[in-house]
């Protein structure tokens, strides 16, 4: 329903979509002037930062289209709203994530394969076919592993109920975390987010492993190839903590 009326008016859906896109290139752009005056950044170049940027913006891009909308359930839970979900005979997080959905939210993804694309051009790399496969998979890992984290955030605020941000500090902030080589921040957030919420097997790990790059954490080389794995993994404890969420849900009363 909601893709038939974005639809309806195609001319603004290209314009949406065209502006989506632009918002979401202005990181990259600053990655680029940033590079206007410097030769590296952490050891790596223009293109080594363009093929992480692009990974984890594709990630962050498939997994904001399918469940962004995720973050609104603190509204629901605060006006009562959620109720009109429960009764209806269909599960409440395919609801919520088809609730106004946003096609234009495609951009992101548009923006971030564009990038990827050049950056797979210029990187100086020896495109064995394992490599050339594990982008495609590890991108598409990499939103599953948003996705958890969007299925965790969107439980907490059955708790919180306005935790909207926390959430997104989360998905978003660590999207830009991500565009960067870790060997810029410190060994303690790098460990942090490899093993305690592991956003390094979104791009990190598996990019460093088509660069040809040691890991800075040392992990064993079949790490690169884990992160369908670490997806998995992460995927049960948000599905019970969402179930959790919503069998603590009471309604407002009202």
């Amino acid at each position: 329903m909601w893709i038939r009326a974005t639809m309806a008016y195609r001319t603004s859906f290209f314009l949406m979509l065209v502006g989506n896109a632009t918002i979401s290139g202005l990181d990259f752009v600053g990655i680029f002037i940033m590079f206007r005056h410097v030769d590296a950044l952490g050891g790596f170049s223009l293109p080594e930062i363009a093929l992480l940027y692009g990974t984890s913006t594709v990630s962050l891009g498939l997994a904001d289209l399918l469940l962004g909308n995720t973050d609104r359930i603190g509204a629901r839970v605060r006006d009562g709203s959620l109720d009109t979900m429960l009764v209806r005979p269909v599960p409440v997080l395919a609801q919520v994530a088809a609730d106004r959905f946003a096609l234009r939210r495609l951009g992101r993804i548009v923006q971030g394969l564009a990038v990827t694309g050049w950056a797979v051009a210029a990187v100086d790399v020896d495109w064995t076919a394992g490599r050339v496969l594990l982008l495609p998979v590890a991108m598409v890992a990499g939103a599953a592993i948003f996705a958890a984290v969007m299925v965790a955030g969107a439980a907490f605020q059955f708790v919180a109920g306005d935790a909207a941000e926390v959430q997104n500090s989360f998905t978003y902030g660590g999207n830009t975390m991500l565009q960067y080589p870790p060997t810029i921040f410190t060994r303690e957030l790098v460990r942090g987010v490899t093993f305690v919420i592991p956003l390094a097997f979104v791009n990190w790990v598996p990019v460093l492993h088509v660069l040809g790059r040691p890991e800075p954490l040392g992990l064993p080389g079949w790490a690169a190839y884990a992160s369908p794995l670490v997806a998995c993994v992460v995927l049960v404890p948000a599905s019970l903590a969402w179930r959790a969420g919503i069998r603590s849900y009471r309604s407002t009363g009202s």
